[in-house]
This record gives C-alpha cells, structure tokens and sequence, in this order.
C-alpha cells in the first residue's frame, strides 16, 4: 500500500484503524516513568495556560527557515 495513492477519507479511516489498534494494546506500550510524569507535567501546563502552541504550518515554516 503506497499512503500517497490514497484519498484523504481513506487516510483517515487508516489512522483511525491505526490509533484504535493501539488503543485496544495500550497495555503492552512500554512508557517509563519519566515519560509518564512528563505527561503529566505537559497536561497540568496546559489546563493551567490552555497554550495550544503552534500550528503545523507555523512549525513546519520555522523548520523550512533552518
């Protein structure tokens, strides 16, 4: 399967697929403890500022510049 052939409906569902996959696996994701507390502190930042940081488009502008 080539992605780029494939409709943007059809990218979707494909990563819907995906995600789903692992969600139904999360249990064998192996994430340390330091990822988890990084989580954590990423997600209590954001309740605390709602910054939802930058767009695709702004990142991928900045890293094009580079």
């Amino acid at each position: 399967m080539k992605i780029q052939e494939l409709s943007n409906a059809e990218k979707v569902i494909l990563a819907q697929e995906l995600w789903d996959s692992v969600i139904i696996n999360q249990q064998a994701l192996d994430v340390t403890r330091e990822q988890i507390d990084e989580l954590d502190q990423r997600l209590a930042q954001f309740e605390t500022d709602g910054n939802l940081g930058s767009s695709w488009s702004e990142v991928k502008g900045r890293v094009l510049k580079s």
